[in-house]
């Protein structure tokens, strides 16, 4: 039998992550519409932290608003 696992969440990580997005998102002006046309990311649910999001969404993220890693980092971390 395989064993369950449980996904460990950070909630308030997650909500500074997700303020963060949107933040920048409309800071360029842009709606999910647009970046989920743009990138097939739905960041309406990650704005919404109704989404756990993993490293490599989060780097197409940034590399989708122009920003490193350490930028997205570097506010209210």
């Amino acid at each position: 039998m395989g064993k369950e696992t449980k996904q460990y969440v950070d909630i308030e990580l997650l909500f500074n992550i997700s303020k963060r997005i949107k933040e920048l998102r409309e800071k360029r002006n842009l709606t999910q519409e647009v970046f989920y046309n743009d990138t097939g990311i739905n960041i309406g649910r990650i704005e919404r932290s109704k989404r756990n999001l993993s490293v490599s969404t989060l780097k197409k993220i940034c590399e989708y608003l122009e920003i490193s890693l350490e930028e997205f980092f570097s506010k209210g971390f």
